[in-house]
């Protein structure tokens, strides 16, 4: 067992012992940018392809995936759609930042993925070879300004390739997209905890790439497994401080790249970016789990080799017959725009049973992230729970999820919202008040034992691929949500019994109606 493991359990029981360091305090008058700045770079506008009428939300979570090809126009409207700020958001909610929103220093801008308590960022890095559209090299993606810095010039992309290895999807392209973080851009909040959140937060903008390029017709794979400290070279990433995370190759459209390019030995990014903090730390745990969970990152793992650790179905139990899911029929573009964070926003009416079928199904058909270790078609690696508060024509109570018959199977009777409540950390929330809190449990130390340390990246990007469908299929569906990691994960596990088959909570889904004529002002940069 490799410490991972050691972390995953801390993770877990933070909530009755504090993870080191127990006594921190962040410093939010030297926080670091929420993006990377790179000062003389020369830097490109991407073009906004807009979206396409047939490309709703619906087709992008159940629908195939297509064998269309990326253009520029296209990646421009993914990027745009998906991480690049489209607005700024005023609103009277109950999140302990609201008395500072109105001030432009702590303004609270949006986008189309959501992320861990707030927009800390995931470097987007896209490495174009010579049958991209620009000159190749290596591009930084600017999310406020929506354009495309260069940070190396020439063809690199041999070099990915040869890092990813054996990999189909790769074979016969020279376009990626690399996702890296800089953890100080995380941990000057969250401390150790930030490898937690930022592993979630990769698997939501994994999925919502997944949804956007299948509502367009096109198919978006993903790496988990590859040479990591190879592509961290060409990035010009320190070891210990950035980290990747995914590789995703793209399908260009046009003349298709010469099988002769190959790896350029010794080719990495000088350019440096400038750091806003005047002090950053660094903590031994954080760098424990990271360095954990590299350590192998080219053994990519053997079809099947994650069968053992993959959910169980819905076990015995009085079932309850949902309707048919709700269309989700926006277009994804205005469903990733209209997405937000309820904040205590919830009344406490009823939720129709098609919304709430709607929501169950889209967590499901986003709970796989179709990346270099899943087998296509095979059961997730997660399961749900649900507490129903307030649903028509559901009584009050605990159930689970039959993912295969598309029913609620009923674990307890009775109202919980008292123990929601008491076991929520934080208080922009009544957890009583949300029609119904959905909760993903996974083997997450099984699949640690299936695939090695690496494998808690992979959980919790499902769990974070999960909580971005259930966002944007909230926003579709006109209902609201609210996702939170601060829940007390051992009360849960043992009111779930989850506890004996290994499985683990990792955090809960609250949806439900909200209040109707908001006090809320809202600036769009860019048109819906």
């Amino acid at each position: 067992m490799g410490y991972a493991h050691e972390y995953a359990t801390a993770v877990m029981r933070r909530g009755r012992t504090p993870m080191e360091p127990a006594d921190f305090v962040p410093d939010w008058a030297d926080r670091p940018r929420k993006g990377k700045h790179f000062p003389g770079a020369p830097s490109f506008p991407l073009p906004d392809g807009g979206c396409a009428e047939d490309a709703t939300l619906g087709r992008g979570l159940f629908g195939e995936a297509g064998d269309g090809a990326f253009t520029l126009p296209l990646l421009g409207s993914m990027l745009r759609d998906s991480y690049g700020l489209t607005g700024r958001r005023l609103a009277v909610q109950a999140n302990s930042d609201l008395g500072s929103l109105p001030f432009h220093t702590h303004a609270n801008w949006s986008r189309g993925t959501a992320s861990g308590g707030g927009l800390y960022p995931i470097g987007v890095h896209w490495v174009s070879g010579a049958s991209g559209p620009l000159n190749p090299g290596v591009y930084y993606y600017d999310t406020p300004h929506h354009r495309l810095t260069r940070l190396l010039s020439g063809d690199v992309s041999g070099e990915v390739r040869d890092a990813l290895g054996v990999l189909p999807e790769a074979a016969d392209t020279d376009q990626f997209l690399v996702l890296g973080v800089t953890f100080w851009q995380n941990a000057f909040k969250y401390n150790s905890f930030c490898y937690h959140a930022i592993t979630m937060d990769i698997g939501a903008l994994l999925q919502t790439w997944r949804m956007w390029a299948r509502a367009h017709g096109l198919r978006l794979g993903s790496a988990f497994w590859f040479d990591e400290p190879r592509i961290g070279r060409l990035l010009g990433f320190d070891p210990e401080e950035d980290g990747v995370f995914a590789v995703v190759p793209l399908r260009w459209a046009g003349t298709a790249p010469d099988a002769g390019s190959g790896p350029v030995s010794g080719a990495r990014v000088r350019r440096v970016p400038t750091e806003k903090s005047r002090r950053t730390l660094t903590f031994p745990t954080l760098r424990r789990v990271h360095a954990a969970t590299v350590e192998g990152s080219a053994d990519r793992p053997a079809p099947g080799v994650l069968d053992p650790a993959l959910a169980p179905p819905a076990g015995p139990g009085e079932r309850i017959a949902l309707p048919g899911p709700a269309p989700l029929d926006a277009p994804v573009r205005r469903a990733l725009r209209e997405r937000r964070s309820s904040f205590g926003r919830f009344t406490g009416s009823p939720l129709d049973t098609a919304t709430l079928s709607a929501v169950l199904a889209a967590a499901v058909a986003g709970s796989c992230l179709d990346t270099d270790a899943e087998t296509p078609g095979a059961p997730p690696l997660t399961r749900l729970h649900v507490f129903v508060n307030h649903v028509r024509e559901v009584p009050p109570g605990l159930y689970e999820y039959d993912r295969d018959t598309g029913e609620l199977v009923l674990t307890r009777a009775g109202s919980f919202g008292a123990f929601l409540q008491e076991n929520y950390f934080l208080a922009n929330y009544n957890l009583e008040q949300a029609a119904a809190v959905l909760v993903p449990v996974a083997r997450t130390h099984a699949v640690m034992d299936a695939v090695g340390d690496r494998g808690y990246r992979l959980v919790n990007a499902v769990v974070g691929a999960t909580a971005q469908a259930v966002y944007t299929a909230a926003s579709a569906a006109g209902t609201g949500c609210g996702v939170a990691l601060g829940f007390d994960c051992v009360s849960y596990a043992e009111e779930f019994g989850a506890d004996g088959r290994g499985e683990i909570p990792l955090l809960i889904m609250m949806i439900g109606d909200e209040r109707r004529r908001p006090a809320d002002y809202r600036y769009d940069i860019v048109a819906r």
